[in-house]
């Protein structure tokens, strides 16, 4: 069903690509009718409960007794053909298919039953953005090239529908059996290991609940929802069930921690791990005829939800920080959804920018503030929860506003300034001084001199966000992502690996735990190409920051009739709408123009600087000493900050076995400079250098006066004295 291509100007030729972005138009019958005849008679050996298309492509190298798996679904590729919802709709009326346009897909009936099992249900649905499919009544999906395939086969073979097994794909390799074998057991035996809370004694149920903070929330809500007790980790277990036979898919433990401000923590993990944790809590509760949803950012808020108003709940696997799009056809059966993610200024924003997924008509927003806490805080404190979702606002706004409607943001703002100023680094908090934290929908622009570490430098500083939780997309056009992977795995570490690969797989498995994903564009690029990359990365992952490294080399694919400046011009002015448009930090490295050694940095020194700084809301200049050979010789200086309008610089030390630039040692570095002197300067220096030492000569031949020892009474020791 894969077919492999050479992707000639659009991206870089991977070793590994992901084989959903590997279709081409159109095949030839002979290849359909050769595909048809390989996938719909399923081998005995393959895997029964296989029905999904999420594959991914694996290399296997020998090596010793180590084999290498090389996983691509953290790369960003773009679609050789890219779709639009107009096309998908031609398509499908061209092969006379009825469809319903959706808040987010389109609904057809479904080709994977016969009619007789009900054809009519339209049950298989289609994102108008990617084009991806899923039938909920046999859970298969895959990608629009997929769909077309199968439809073509249907078509050609006279068929009225095919089987599921038909979109089987390639073979689970041993290791990913091994694996899916192993996670699946795992959730078995945490799910047979942990107990309903019904079941304990009432002062440990009460106990329990008060550690969770949940003493409102009823024995029978906890049983509705299936919630359990696993007593080895005293964690709450939330549990995901499958659709079809409703049996045990996954699991999420939540565990509380107090903290010494009195306050409690949530610690969770899933089995199966975060990137195939596709749960919606609470979604098995819902029924076919519900036409109105409340969506959680958290479980303990859907049972709080669910507890007070009556209404059909759910929460999503990961909170606030993403909302994957293979959910979004489980959300189409709501008229209304009303997104209540939490108490703060990062929920609201996360509202808002789901609510774009979802449709924008269809979804409420509840605003975060002193009177709507997040639900179970709400439900803790008596509020009225059911007045709190009546009480939301529609997300969809008109061009035009009034104070009158921005009034509670502006409000919003002053309450939460810590986190209006947005995520703060942990490893730079002299950056966080001036800058005040990492924004959304900011344009940052970042220099600095050649050689003096730009990538190396930025890299550490998206590392330091991406490690709490900001989803971040590299888009490396000057060194490969194979080169800027290995500098980013040296940081998270903080040791050469290549010193100690015993401890490779450790640092490797939790690395590839972080939001983190790759751009495969290398060289030159045209701007548009890698916009609709970002875009189409924002919708599917969720992206919050975009390194882009760097302009130069996006220019050259420009019209060379074009003055260089204004194409600079226009690809900055791209970069800043798209900014603003998707609520999603850029970092554009530029290169500075050509400077004098000795000279430091400007604003100006940026190359065709006029709209680069205009446009930017922070600008970040890498300075350093070339003439210095001592520590601190690196600094970074801030030269604009639209925030507060905050600037400053502060010094950088390079830890060159662990690629870090760590806080700079208190105290002042006093720079050794290296200056370039001519041939008479020297002359005359080496006659005052011989002067000196006739001095020193004369002043050691003079006679010294014998030192004698006293006693110190407040020791009793002898102490020197002259």
């Amino acid at each position: 069903m894969w077919r492999f291509l050479l992707l000639k100007g659009t991206t870089s030729l991977l070793k590994v690509v992901d084989p959903k972005f590997l279709h081409q138009r159109p095949f030839s019958s002979l290849c359909l009718r050769l595909v048809t005849q390989r996938l719909i008679y399923k081998p005995p050996e393959a895997p029964q409960h296989v029905i999904s298309l999420r594959c991914t492509g694996y290399l296997f190298l020998e090596s010793g007794t180590r084999s290498y798996k090389k996983d691509a679904k953290s790369t960003v590729d773009f679609p050789v053909n890219p779709i639009t919802v107009t096309d998908i709709k031609q398509y499908l009326r061209s092969k006379d298919i009825p469809f319903h346009d959706g808040y987010s897909c389109l609904h057809i009936p479904s080709i994977f039953i016969s009619s007789s099992a009900g054809k009519d249900s339209f049950s298989l649905f289609i994102d108008k953005t990617t084009g991806q499919f899923l039938c909920k009544d046999t859970l298969v999906e895959g990608t629009w090239e997929d769909l077309q395939d199968c439809l073509e086969v249907m078509q050609k073979e006279g068929q009225e529908f095919l089987s599921p097994h038909v979109l089987l794909g390639y073979p689970e390799s041993v290791e990913e059996q091994e694996e899916r074998a192993r996670e699946l057991s795992e959730v078995q035996r945490i799910w047979s290991s942990s107990v309903p809370l019904t079941d304990l004694p009432e002062d440990k149920a009460q106990l329990i609940k008060t550690m969770f903070q949940i003493t409102k929330i009823s024995n029978a809500t906890l049983k509705k929802f299936g919630v359990r007790l696993f007593k080895p980790t005293k964690s709450l277990v939330f549990p995901w069930f499958s659709g079809l036979d409703s049996s045990i898919k996954g699991v999420k433990l939540v565990s509380a921690q107090s903290t010494d401000s009195e306050t409690v923590t949530y610690n969770e993990a899933t089995v199966p791990k975060w990137s195939s944790y596709y749960n919606l809590f609470g979604l098995p509760l819902v029924g076919r005829m519900d036409s109105e949803v409340v969506l959680t950012a958290h479980e303990l808020d859907t049972l709080a939800v669910s507890q007070a108003t009556g209404l059909p709940s759910v929460a999503l696997p990961r909170g606030v920080s993403c909302l994957p799009p293979v959910l979004l056809p489980y959300l189409e059966q709501f008229k209304r959804v009303t997104l209540w993610m939490g108490d703060n200024i990062r929920s609201w924003e996360a509202s808002k920018i789901f609510s774009r997924k979802l449709g924008l008509r269809r979804c409420s927003l509840v605003r975060p503030g002193e009177y709507h806490p997040c639900p179970r805080d709400g439900l803790a404190q008596g509020r009225n929860l059911s007045r709190i979702i009546k009480d939301s606002i529609p997300a969809a706004h008109k061009s035009i506003v009034s104070f009158k409607q921005l009034r509670e943001d502006v409000y919003g703002e002053l309450v939460n300034t810590e986190q209006v100023a947005g995520v703060k680094w942990s490893r730079f908090p002299e950056l966080n001084r001036i800058l005040k934290g990492h924004r959304k929908g900011e344009l940052t622009v970042f220099t600095g001199a050649t050689g003096s570490g730009k990538t190396t430098f930025i890299s550490e500083v998206a590392l330091d966000l991406c490690m709490q939780g900001v989803n971040t997309l590299w888009g490396s056009f000057e060194i490969n992502n194979v080169r800027l992977a290995k500098i980013m795995l040296t940081q998270f570490a903080m040791q050469r690996l290549e010193e100690n690969l015993e401890q490779y797989d450790y640092w490797a498995d939790n690395f590839e735990e972080l939001p983190l994903y790759f751009m495969t564009f290398h060289g030159q690029q045209n701007i548009k190409t890698v916009l609709d990359t970002m875009q189409h990365a924002v919708y599917l992952y969720d992206i919050n920051h975009v390194i882009i490294d760097n302009l130069q080399f996006m220019m050259g694919q420009e019209n060379l009739s074009v003055d260089k400046f204004a194409v600079q011009d226009h690809i900055i002015g791209a970069f800043r709408k798209f900014a603003t448009n998707s609520s999603c930090h850029v970092t554009l490295i530029i290169h500075p123009r050509k400077e004098e050694d000795d000279r430091e940095l400007q604003t100006a020194s940026i190359f065709g600087s006029a709209k680069a700084s205009q446009e930017a809301d922070n600008v970040l200049i890498l300075q350093e000493k070339k003439l210095v050979t001592c520590p601190g010789r690196r600094s970074l200086q801030v030269t604009k900050n639209r925030f507060d309008g905050d600037v400053g610089i502060f010094p950088l030390d390079f830890n060159k076995s662990s690629l870090t630039f760590s806080a700079p040692v208190k105290g002042k570095h006093k720079l050794k400079k290296v200056p370039v002197k001519p041939e008479n300067e020297e002359v005359e220096e080496n006659k005052v250098t011989a002067k000196k030492d006739e001095v020193k000569k004369d002043k050691t031949n003079k006679p010294t006066k014998t030192p004698r020892s006293v006693n110190n009474p407040a020791t009793g020791n002898e102490t020197i004295t002259k």
